[in-house]
């Protein structure tokens, strides 16, 4: 198995450890692909108008030999028509239906098969690369940390340790990289687009949550909780992902 190097909060080699199974998994990204979306339409609400939107009407139509269209129009109205699609007040043609199933649905093997190929897809230097992180300062990739980090809950120390370890110019890449989105969107609650910057595993969280969640595009997360969608925002893999010790040891157990 492959050994790697633990660092110190001070950016130092404390220990080596071997790396778990997990790590050597095929790499697929079409699996990961279809995770991350399984994970994604999961979220969303149905919606839709009243199934009797613009129904609600006691129009009918002339018949033939009027001269004008066999449309149904309200009674003592002149003639105005109503409840076909094409005229003001009609009902609408092809609505969204509020019992329409967006979610895209994946077997369970298939989704844990996903999560450890994401995952092995963090450990490759040239994934991690490709995928737009700065990884130049980075000592090694993946970058595993003392447990001490998982109990770092300041914002000033996080950006500090951040710093000796390397990932600050990630965290930066993410800061700067916010910019307005293109198209309807903007208008949808959703205006500005920002990256994704290095992923934090924990083992346990003893405050780093609360140390992290002011850095532009950090995530943390328990590694009982890694998910594809973490791993792979926007279904591409290879996100710059930090590791505690613990959450290392942990990983050869889980996503079997």
């Amino acid at each position: 198995m492959k050994k790697i190097k633990v660092y110190s909060l001070e950016g130092e080699v404390t220990e080596e450890i071997e790396l778990p199974e997990i790590f050597q998994e095929e790499f697929r990204p079409d699996l990961i692909k279809r995770a991350v979306i399984s994970s994604q339409t999961a979220r969303i609400q149905p919606w839709g108008p009243n199934p009797m939107a613009g129904k609600r009407t006691t129009a009918e139509s002339y018949g033939s030999g009027r001269g004008v269209a066999k449309v149904p129009r309200i009674k003592g109205s002149g003639s105005r028509a109503a409840f076909v699609s094409h005229v003001t007040g009609g009902r609408r043609a092809h609505p969204p239906l509020p019992s329409k199933n967006y979610h895209e649905k994946i077997n369970r093997k298939e989704r844990r098969f996903a999560i450890r190929s994401a995952l092995a897809a963090t450990i490759n230097p040239e994934i991690v690369e490709n995928r737009g992180h700065k990884v130049e300062n980075i000592p090694q990739i993946p970058l595993v940390v003392d447990d001490e980090l998982c109990k770092v809950k300041k914002t000033k120390e996080t950006r500090e340790i951040f710093k000796k370890l390397g990932i600050i110019d990630d965290v930066v890449r993410a800061k700067e990289g916010k910019k307005i989105r293109s198209g309807k969107g903007k208008m949808r609650g959703r205006k500005y687009k920002s990256p994704k910057g290095p992923l934090i595993v924990v083992g346990e969280d003893k405050g780093i949550s609360l140390g992290a969640r002011n850095h532009a595009g950090v995530d943390v997360v328990l590694v009982e909780n890694l998910n594809a969608e973490l791993l792979a925002p926007g279904t591409h893999p290879g996100r710059l992902t930090v590791f505690t010790k613990s959450a290392i040891e942990k990983l050869g157990e889980l996503f079997q």
